[in-house]
Parts: structure tokens; sequence; C-alpha cells
């Protein structure tokens, strides 16, 4: 049986026969369950089973996940009936937090444009000198005196963080105690109680940070809110609590897997080394191929919706498979093999759509300075372990490597 053979009607109580999610990996780590490749092919609008039995929409194909992504009628907001999780713990992240990412507009759209200023293109391109002191200072530190080293802990994982630490205004010496929390948050396998006692901790450390600052000019985005006196304490420790998790997190992980696909590739890490002014289309490409969020993104139905020739009823929930989208061949030719030279700018990496990523410009200009600075400073880059040893992030939620030791 194939998945187009799959009914669409089938009770809520015998769903046993649907694909499972999140499935399987095939035997590249950089590509996408080979079931949702034959999904994308047969049935790119399916049904899906969840953790807990329930059902869930799929969808694998770039043109489906861009429309759904820009559709008013799929929700955001996690506390709609029928809203699908991949586990307890992102039930009760999803639910517990007042991020504007879990709310729907015109609420959503007020509290995205109070911090939409800091995270502009302008702003990250000023940011970018800055950026590249930071990473330079970093290559220095950890080739001081050796000629090998973890590049997660040394350099990938403290780059995103000292600038997201700088714009919000916490402190970068307190990076351990929130990056323990953070990867608590974002683990696939934390159990129910492990995620609320992460939140919970990370939620009054920002509180405490935020009351702190009341009274003082300090200028940074979480003083300002404070200045702006709009936002209670709990809002705007929501809000700083989603700046820091995903302003490290994903750039860290971006950064460390696209150096190890690009020592897994050489030809095309000679060409970047080459032609340097590839870069910043190499990111884009980069951000395509590897799409760390594999779990998809999830909204619901408001009402009954017609997406890829298939009506979604309201009230079911939707999976939207980013990494399986951007290897849709319609959409990017020879979707599986990576090339820095192709134009890859309408990938949705970074979502789509009204909420889609805030802190892009930022992503890309840190990924664009790191890559440079680790191609350049370091021309005989190697991994220091074989391949098959890289301990992958198959249990989190951000996906990338938790080590990746290199030598030069």
């Amino acid at each position: 049986m194939t998945l187009a053979d799959h009914p669409i009607d089938r009770p809520f109580h015998a769903p046993t026969d649907l694909l499972a999610v999140p499935a399987a990996r095939g035997g590249c780590p950089f590509d996408p369950p080979p079931a949702y490749d034959r999904a994308r092919e047969e049935a790119p609008v399916s049904r899906v089973r969840l953790w807990d039995g329930t059902t869930a929409w799929m969808l694998t194909r770039h043109e489906d996940v861009r429309a759904v992504l820009a559709d008013k009628r799929f929700s955001a907001d996690a506390t709609n009936p029928g809203f699908p999780f991949l586990s307890s713990g992102r039930r009760v992240l999803a639910t517990m937090s007042a991020s504007f990412i879990r709310m729907d507009d015109p609420e959503h759209a007020r509290l995205r444009r109070m911090l939409t200023g800091d995270f502009i293109v302008k702003r990250a391109e000023a940011l970018r000198p800055r950026i590249r002191v930071i990473a330079e200072d970093l290559l220095a530190a950890m080739t001081r005196d050796r000629d090998h080293a973890d590049l997660v802990p040394e350099f990938a994982l403290p780059l995103p963080s000292l600038v997201i630490c700088l714009l919000l205004g916490v402190p970068y010496t307190d990076h351990a105690y929130f990056q323990q929390r953070s990867n608590t948050l974002l683990s696939n396998t934390a159990s129910l109680e492990q995620v609320q006692a992460a939140r919970a901790d990370l939620g009054d450390y920002l509180a405490e940070l935020v009351t702190a600052k009341r009274g003082r000019d300090d200028d940074d985005i979480i003083g300002r809110l404070v200045r702006q006196d709009v936002l209670t304490t709990e809002e705007i420790a929501a809000m700083g609590m989603l700046l820091l998790v995903a302003g490290h997190e994903t750039t860290a992980n971006m950064t460390s897997l696209s150096i190890l696909t690009l020592l897994r590739d050489p030809e095309q890490m000679a060409r970047l080394r080459a032609e340097p002014e590839l870069i910043r289309g190499a990111v884009e490409e980069l951000l395509r191929y590897l799409t760390i969020v594999h779990t998809g993104v999830a909204r619901v139905a408001l009402e009954d919706a017609e997406v890829g020739g298939r009506t979604i009823p309201a009230g079911d929930g939707v999976l939207l498979m980013l990494n399986s989208a951007n290897r849709d061949d319609r959409a990017f030719p020879d979707g599986d093999r990576l090339d820095v030279g192709r134009d890859a700018r309408h990938h949705v990496a970074f979502g789509f759509g009204v909420h889609q990523c805030l802190g892009q410009p930022l992503a890309r200009t840190e990924l664009q300075v790191a890559l440079d600075v680790l191609l350049t400073g370091l021309p005989n880059l190697r991994l220091a372990v074989p391949f098959e040893e890289i301990p992958f992030r198959h249990d989190m939620l951000v996906y990338g490597v938790h080590s990746l030791p290199v030598a030069w």
C-alpha cells in the first residue's frame, strides 16, 4: 500500500496504519525522512498519526506549505481545539507561553511590531562589523596554541549567544544557565515535568531581569520594552524567552551543521573559498538544504479549506514539513543536491507569511560572517573524528549536532 492509498476519512479510533510522525530517518542525516519524500510525490496532503494516537494532516509540497502559512484560515494559536503537538512537553510549552508566535492577528501583529525595528535588515547590517569582531575573537581563542577543538561550544554556540545577549540586555555570564534550560525546552524527549520546570526557571530569571531594569535607561530590547510601560513583566519575559532561545539555538546549529555539510562536500567548500562573493547566496542554499526545523510547523484549520486538491475540515490540525518542502524539485530542481551557486531565496526555512521568523535578517548576517571567518581563517579545516561518530540532534526540536570535533 502506498501513502496515496490511505483513506482520509478514517475514524479517529483506528489510525494505526497511518504514517507516524516524526517519521524514521534514512541513511543520510542531512536529508528529510524518506517517508516525507514519498508523501510529497504520492500524497502531498495526507493524514498522519501523532504520538498520542490523534491524527493531523501533513503537507510536504513547497506550494502547499507556502499557501497554508499565508492563509488566515489556519491558526497558529495552540489553545485552539485540534492544534497538533508532537509530545506532551510541546503541548505544555506552546499553551503556557504568552509568546506572540502562538497568537493570531491582530494581537500577534501588535506585539510583533514592538520588536520589528530591532531586527530589520538595516539594523542587522549595522551590527555586521561587531558580529565579525566577535567571530574573529572566538576563532583566535579557539585556535590559540592548538590544532583541534569542538566547534559547537567554542564558536558556533557562543557567537549568536553573545549577539542576542547584547541585543536583549541579558548578561552573557549567565549563558550556561539559560542554555541548559533552552536544551530542555527544545528536547523532544524531555518529560512534562522537566519542560515545566525549565520554562518556570527561565521565566523567573527573565522576570527578575525585567524588574531590575525598571527605573534604568538600559539601551537594549528588554530595557526599551520596560520604558514603554505597555506590557506586563510576564509579557516582556515571554518575549525575552522567545528571542533568547530562538536567537542562539537556531543560528548555532545552522553554523555547525553548515560547516559539517561543506566538509562532506569538498567541491562546494572549495568553490566558496575561491568565490567568497557566493557566501550570501550559499547561506540561503544551506538554509534550504538543511532546514533545521525537522519536525514541522503546526497549524489548525479555523474553517474548511481546500489545499492541494483536498479539503481540510475546520478543527483539524496541520503539520507543515518545511524540510520536505525545501527539497521539492518543482520549486528547486534537483532539490536533494547542495549547490552553493543556486538562487534559493524562496525557501521556507524561516517560514512564510505573517509568522515568518522575525530574526531572519540577524540570522543571515551571523551565518554569513561565521562562514566567511571560518573558511578564510581555517584553510585546512577538517573533521577530527570519523563522520559516523558525529552526534546528531535527532532528539531536539532544532536539528544540528551536539558536538563537532574539528582540526586544522
